[in-house]
């Protein structure tokens, strides 16, 4: 139904409840960080302000014709229906930490209008959860009267920490995180060059989120895990492949890896403890939580990276076969 893998039920929920002529005003796109929500968000609303105009859509999913005049003016940005809210870029580069009460009172300014194409308006936030307490409440009151015609699209990655008072005002739709195969499909399209075995080790690091993923790409994530399996199968008795890992990643170049390696140690023990019963899975889960304290203070305490790395190891090689046998 759509080029957005892994969506169409959610996408198939939203144009029909467009179509129906009894749209809510108010959605909350719920689902970890990095899955696509926000990227659907703007394919839907692309689609719906095309077809509130009347223009031939094209189909029954979210692409439309490269012709469409409404696709033209929402991909150049300037479509006049249309306002989208996120963090803002400072002048050093960094992005805000909040999106602020100013944004959104600058809304006032589409809302208090009449739509220019159609009878719809859309709002998109990247995300909520980045809203300020005061925007918070400054959208809170659009929400409670909103203008005729007019759709919110609030991405969120925690809707709980919502207020409740916003929560109560919009439907929720929820996304799950994707398949592996569709998540080798959108890794393929995005790093056509990768091989089959950093695939594979990306799909596993994402855990169904192509944005966390992707955040591994040219990290050399597969030869991290083979050096963490190959310390498992054998618990690394001469220390050499411990060694050999804590020294490549302890370089000021290799601090992209190094906290690739933070996230990635834990995580990869928590994989082998769902693999175990008993006594295993009780030194497994010991393990696990050993490092996941150990990875997560290491860079608040300016912890030696070769040090912290050499530590990771030493729990997962606990768990080698030979290890837990003596």
């Amino acid at each position: 139904m759509t080029s957005l893998l892994g969506q169409d039920m959610q996408a198939r929920t939203l144009l029909e409840a467009a179509r129906s002529g009894r749209m809510h005003h108010g959605w909350i796109l719920a689902g970890p960080r990095g899955i696509g929500k926000a990227g659907f968000a703007r394919a839907m609303a692309r689609r719906m302000l095309a077809e509130a105009a009347g223009a031939p859509t094209g189909g029954d999913g979210l692409d439309l014709p490269p012709d469409n005049p409404n696709a033209r003016l929402f991909d150049a940005g300037t479509h006049p229906d249309y306002a989208e809210l996120q963090r803002l870029e400072k002048d050093n580069g960094d992005l805000a930490r909040n999106i602020s009460v100013d944004q959104v009172r600058s809304l006032q300014r589409l809302l208090g209008s009449v739509p220019s194409l159609s009878e719809r308006r859309i709002v998109l936030i990247d995300s909520a959860d980045d809203l300020e307490r005061s925007a918070a409440n400054a959208l809170l009151k659009n929400l409670e009267e909103p203008p005729a015609g007019t759709v919110f699209l609030l991405v969120a990655h925690a809707p709980a920490r919502l207020l409740p008072t916003i929560r109560s005002r919009c439907r929720v739709l929820r996304f799950a995180g994707l398949r592996d195969d569709a998540m080798r499909v959108v890794l393929r399209r995005h790093l056509p060059e990768c091989s089959a075995a950093e695939l594979d080790a990306l799909v596993q690091a994402g855990e169904g989120s192509p944005g966390r993923a992707l955040g591994y790409a040219d990290l050399d994530l597969n030869s991290m895990i083979a050096a963490l399996e190959a310390i498992t199968a054998d618990g690394d008795p001469g220390n050499i492949r411990r060694l050999a890992l804590a020294k490549s990643l302890s370089g000021k170049t290799a601090r992209p890896r190094y906290e690739a390696m933070l996230e990635r140690a834990p995580a990869f023990l928590a994989s082998m403890a769902r693999q175990r019963r008993g006594a295993a899975l009780k030194d497994a889960l010991t393990a696990w939580e050993e490092a996941r304290q150990l990875a997560s203070g290491a860079s608040v305490l300016s912890l030696d990276p070769a040090t912290v790395v050499f530590e990771l190891c030493t729990h997962i090689a606990r768990l080698a076969p030979a290890r837990q046998g003596a």
